[in-house]
């Protein structure tokens, strides 16, 4: 599997594709509410299966915080750390920025994924598109 931090249209459509797979068609997010405004202001990952992408994350900087968000894996790769290969690949990226602190809102489903990686969650539940999620944090 080969991670990649976006860098052409044809990489930005592909990790949009397995947001709208992951979000829109499985998950009933809107679309309107998947693809947002941050959307050309934030760094994209997507990670491939030889051509095939199968997962995508973005990642901003908001406060003192890199925030990780539209974390997604399609779901015949769920369990094969992908997911935590995009969450090291945006930890390294906020670090190389000088940022020592993450921030995600995490589907409450997920967020014992999170805590194995370090994460604490430090709100109540609340919800987004629909879908119950919490926010965790980590220093890095």
């Amino acid at each position: 599997m080969n991670l990649k931090t976006v860098e052409t249209k044809e990489e930005l459509q592909d990790a949009y594709h397995v947001r709208m797979e992951v979000f829109v068609d499985e998950q009933n997010v809107p679309p309107e509410e998947e693809i947002d405004e941050f959307e050309k202001i934030a760094t994209h990952f997507v990670m491939y299966d030889q051509d095939k992408p199968i997962a995508a994350s973005r990642l901003r900087f908001v406060d003192e915080y890199g925030k990780l968000e539209r974390i997604c894996v399609v779901k015949n790769y769920r369990g094969k750390s992908c997911g935590k290969q995009l969450i090291d690949a945006m930890e390294k990226a906020i670090a190389q920025k000088g940022y020592q602190k993450a921030k995600l809102n995490a589907q409450t489903h997920a967020e014992d994924f999170y805590k194995k990686l370090e994460y604490k969650t430090v709100s109540g539940e609340f919800l987004d598109a629909g879908i119950p999620h919490i926010t965790m944090v980590k220093e890095l």
